[in-house]
């Protein structure tokens, strides 16, 4: 199995010369500097989840089609078989259990947070959905203006085309499931 920043690395460059992007056009499109994408696509780099989102919303395709690999007709997933995107020497692990394409348009993400440990989402293309259950620990997701506290068993489903963020407001291990659908 091919390592998640390997498999970034195919899919940004296959895309961009898809769309008949150099390296310096995806930059401007992205807000990301040509010499990180140039790093990224050498399978040299180990981009935050801000910086895919950028170059996915740059390049206008579903975040899924930068981390998806081929697919079987069916799947067996095991967490112990992916390498999740880690943030802040493992504050927060998101494994891409299920990773869309530009033909399926959704994904699913099983993703552990460190107590009192938060971060921003970019906002999303437009009339991307997301759905959130909580599995363990408390999550505290912000939604414009709106706060909300989800426990073990409860979920929310939300346009994730604005700012929102989340945030560990418990002191255990926060999990949970992130479904995100992209128009």
């Amino acid at each position: 199995m091919d390592t998640i920043n390997l498999i970034v690395s195919r899919n940004i460059k296959r895309i961009r010369q898809e769309k008949d992007l150099s390296l310096e056009e995806l930059s401007k499109l992205s807000g990301v500097s040509k010499s990180m994408l140039a790093q990224i696509e050498r399978g040299n780099g180990n981009p935050s989840l801000s910086t895919l989102w950028k170059v996915a919303n740059g390049m206008m395709v579903p975040f899924n089609s930068l981390v998806s690999q081929p697919r079987a007709p069916y799947e067996v997933v095991r967490l112990s078989d992916i390498d999740p995107i880690i943030e802040e020497s493992t504050k927060l692990k998101n494994y891409v259990v299920f990773p869309g394409d530009e033909n399926q348009r959704f994904s699913v993400y099983y993703i552990e947070v460190q107590p009192g440990y938060g971060w921003d989402s970019d906002t999303h293309m437009r009339g991307t959905i997301e759905f959130v259950t909580v599995f363990y620990g408390k999550l505290q997701l912000k939604i414009g203006e709106d706060i909300f506290y989800l426990g073990c068993g409860e979920s929310i489903r939300f346009k994730a085309d604005s700012r929102h963020s989340y945030y560990n407001a418990s002191n255990e291990t926060l999990i949970f499931h992130n479904i995100l659908f992209n128009p």
